[in-house]
């Protein structure tokens, strides 16, 4: 049985937006975005970790699948 997200439909969906309208186009940007929104949901994160799932998110044409599958994968490190 699959584990419980952590993170809401509308959380992820905000952090897409964000992504879109501008993070993407910096990848260090994108990936602070990240970064931010796992730290205020009590994740810590590594910089390099989060740049590596901006690539592949961005790869993705962004896609919410794809962008929640990473944010557990980096939720899990810590």
């Amino acid at each position: 049985m699959r584990e419980k997200e952590r993170f809401s439909s509308t959380e992820l969906t905000a952090l897409r937006n964000d992504l879109i309208q501008g993070g993407l186009a910096d990848s260090r940007e994108a990936a602070e975005l990240l970064q931010i929104f796992l730290m205020g949901r009590g994740y810590g994160v590594s910089p390099q970790a989060a740049r590596d799932a901006v690539g592949r998110v961005e790869m993705s044409g962004c896609s919410l699948p794809v962008l929640q599958h990473e944010l557990e994968n980096l939720a899990l490190v810590m």
